[in-house]
């Protein structure tokens, strides 16, 4: 009988939903902050937040994954690590670090037409909730295919870039 790989995972809610993150990728949590908003961004990405000499683009993943919120409190941050890049995700409540058994986790099986739905990687039955575990890089990345494109320029470019 083989071991079953145990990863960590910081776990939170956003409305209703209980999700989880890998806590290798978790910089830090935080309270408050003034955002500035971002002109043309998609609907999910709430604005930039300056960190320590970092730009941190704030995203909320309750507009990403189609999510209503119990209350309209956006005061808690939790700041992830991508590539050298960090993130902020707006949550509604920090839960606990917990460990899952990666033999525990049923993988999603049902495709989804939505670009933000494939960052849901598996769900994992704990004992007074279901998990629903995300991919960090999957949810960034869905934030790039939903950008909108800028206009084209139109007329003669007169020999000028």
């Amino acid at each position: 009988m083989s071991k079953s790989t145990i990863h960590r995972y910081c776990t939170f809610r956003v409305g209703e939903a209980c999700f989880a993150l890998p806590a290798d990728g978790v910089v830090e949590v935080l309270r408050g902050g003034s955002l500035a908003r971002v002109p043309r961004a998609p609907e999910s990405v709430l604005g930039l937040l300056h960190l320590r000499g970092r730009i941190v683009p704030i995203i909320d993943p309750a507009a990403q994954l189609g999510i209503s919120r119990v209350a309209e409190q956006r005061a808690t941050h939790l700041v992830i690590e991508l590539q050298d890049d960090w993130y902020g995700l707006v949550i509604d409540e920090m839960l606990d670090v917990v460990e899952i058994p990666a033999d525990r986790v049923e993988q999603v099986t049902a495709p989804t037409t939505e670009a933000s739905g494939d960052a849901l990687i598996g769900v994992f039955a704990a004992q007074d909730r279901l998990v629903h575990l995300l991919d960090p890089q999957r949810m960034i990345h869905s934030l790039t295919r939903l950008r909108p494109q800028a206009p084209e320029r139109q007329g003669v470019s007169h020999g000028r870039p």
